[in-house]
């Protein structure tokens, strides 16, 4: 789960993690209020939405102006146009794809003064299962893109879970940093409150880009991303209050209501499985067929005849998809289970793109007898290359 940066400001204040002065703003009335409370006379007016490259991104509506998603006000007169030239009107970045996402709140902040500026992350990392913080003196630029170009500027640095944060870590990252004097036990507390903060919120990553130094030599975190692990929300009330359904795909929202596993794609055929290494060589197999998936879907273990039906009217609500791929090994889960909801969800929604199943597993023999006996217009493939390649021509066929 993301949130927005301003909420991720409010849990780094939380922490006693150095960040500016600000708040949100649904309005541009409520961005000059908030600019009254700063002390000036430079304010920096961010647009809210899940995706970075703000800065750099455009917006789609003329009346919002040429300039970005981040920018500099030298007045409460500026701050009020640049919010009302911002709400409402879709920004678009490179991470949030050609649609853009509209901008429904806005972030004002106090300015300051930057003397240089630096990239600091941390996240989890699953090869060495520990958490791994990465530094760059390159702040402020595609982390990505100095990775690719000048690898040698990152510095990865791992903390043992068994021993924790030790204050070598920070000063490690800090001379990576190339801080020096009293900015180096800055930085050592800085890390160590960032590492906290992960652990005890559950978080699968926190990007500060940039982390800046200031012009009396002070470290502040300018910008802030936070991601957490959405199996340990149960433990977080105060972190699911912040979550904001706006930013996310309304597939995706519902899916998650019903305890489904789904990712839109930019495909065009449809696919139900269960078990997530599953679902994934069932779109590589697409794939390989010279097709598109248009996304994932996982109905888990044990779905029952409702849970699937509720995962076809899913996949048939976008209306990219073509054709539909279920594609289910019954382990836990009984192939007569699948095909009893297949079938009653292909009744209710009168399906009228093409549908192949490939059933394997437990009960396999009564869940191909259901799908035979419907009397609908199911395929049924032997299996996974039968099912691709069946689902592949039909929807190629269709068009």
């Amino acid at each position: 789960m993301n949130i927005h940066e301003y909420q991720a400001k409010q849990l780094l204040r939380q922490f006693g993690i150095p960040t500016t002065d600000g708040a949100a703003a649904f309005s541009a009335r409520e961005a000059i209020e908030v600019a009254k409370q700063l002390p000036g006379p430079l304010w920096v007016v961010k647009a809210q939405i899940h995706a970075g490259g703000r800065g750099k991104g455009r917006f789609k509506e003329s009346s919002a102006g040429e300039k970005g998603g981040v920018r500099l006000a030298k007045s409460k007169d500026e701050v009020q146009e640049f919010a009302q030239q911002m709400l409402g009107n879709t920004l678009v970045t490179a991470q949030t794809g050609p649609d853009g996402r509209v901008v429904r709140r806005l972030y004002v902040q106090d300015g300051c003064t930057i003397a240089r500026e630096l990239y600091l992350s941390a996240l989890v990392d699953r090869v060495t299962s520990r958490i791994a913080f990465i530094a760059s003196q390159a702040g402020g630029m595609n982390i990505e893109e100095v990775a690719a170009k000048t690898p040698e500027k990152i510095v990865t640095v791992t903390i043992d879970p068994a021993s924790g944060y030790s204050p070598f870590h920070g000063r490690r990252i800090a001379f990576a940093l190339g801080l020096s004097g009293k900015q180096v036990g800055a930085c050592a507390k800085l890390i160590g409150n960032l590492y906290r903060l992960m652990i005890e919120k559950d978080m699968s990553l926190l990007e500060i880009n940039p982390l800046i130094v200031t012009e009396d030599g002070g470290l502040l975190c300018l910008d802030a991303k936070m991601n957490f692990d959405a199996n340990a929300l149960y433990r977080h009330p105060d972190i699911v209050d912040m979550r904001d359904i706006g930013e996310e795909d309304p597939m995706e929202v519902e899916a998650s209501e019903h305890d489904l596993s789904y990712v839109k794609l930019d495909g065009s055929i449809g696919c139900m499985v269960n078990g997530a290494g599953l679902a994934m060589a069932t779109m590589d197999i697409i794939k390989l067929y010279g097709a598109d998936p248009a996304n994932f879907l996982d109905v888990g273990g044990g779905a029952s005849k409702e849970k699937v039906q509720e995962a076809l009217k899913i996949i048939l609500s976008d209306p990219a998809v073509k054709g539909i791929l279920v594609n289910i090994f019954g382990g836990i889960m009984r192939c007569d289970t699948i095909a009893e909801g297949v079938v009653a969800a292909a009744r209710e929604m009168a399906i009228n793109v093409p549908l192949v199943v490939r059933l394997e597993g437990t009960n396999v023999e009564l869940g191909q007898k259901i799908l035979n006996e419907s009397g609908l217009k199911i395929v049924p493939a032997n299996d996974l290359g039968d099912a691709a390649a069946k689902i592949t021509e039909a929807v190629k066929s269709a068009a």
